[in-house]
């Protein structure tokens, strides 16, 4: 982990063993690239009111198992947050879903082949965000993040905008000049 220890505190992560730091970039997607397409899942999102957590549900569209967990995410900046996570199996998904508080999204995420050292891919969104897609691009570190070029099938960069991250997408809708 590159995060000081006393920012982690602050953002409420004392124990730096149970965190894990996402470096992200996301653009708005012209054009779903389904030659890259290695694996797709259904999401759906619960934003839990009044924190930063969210109950997943990840499940892919071929059938494999689920993947379901809680997590909590504090931002250290617009490319980076960290992250904690507990996995959950279905009973007790369903427990946390039957009494948890909040707003769901809903997307289809497409994994794609990407470069070494970065994972990516696309997420369509359905329902209130239908005709929303970003890419995303994860990376292990800064450097790889600053040197990475904007894939072909991307309009412009959004990871600066707040307005597309899952939380206000979920909270105010799309952006009025997508």
């Amino acid at each position: 982990m590159d995060i000081d220890q006393e920012t982690a505190t602050a953002l409420g992560f004392p124990k730096p063993h149970y965190i894990n730091v996402e470096r992200e970039r996301r653009w708005l997607c012209e054009r779903v690239p389904t030659e890259l397409i290695v694996a797709s899942e259904q999401i759906s999102d619960l934003y839990v009111t009044g924190a930063r957590l969210r109950l997943r549900a990840a499940r892919p569209l071929d059938g494999g198992p689920p993947m379901l967990r809680l997590t909590r995410k504090a931002d250290v900046d617009r490319h980076t947050r960290l992250i904690s996570s507990i996995y959950l199996p279905e009973d007790e998904f369903a427990v946390l879903s039957a009494c948890l508080k909040g707003v769901t999204l809903t997307k289809l995420r497409h994994r794609l082949t990407a470069p070494a050292g970065v994972a990516m891919c696309v997420d369509v969104f359905l329902g209130a965000l239908d005709g929303l897609a970003l890419v995303e691009a994860e990376f292990k570190t800064m450097d790889a993040l600053h040197a990475f070029p904007t894939p072909a099938f991307c309009a412009r960069e959004v990871t600066t905008d707040l307005r597309f991250t899952g939380g206000r997408l979920v909270a105010e809708g799309l952006p009025k000049d997508v």
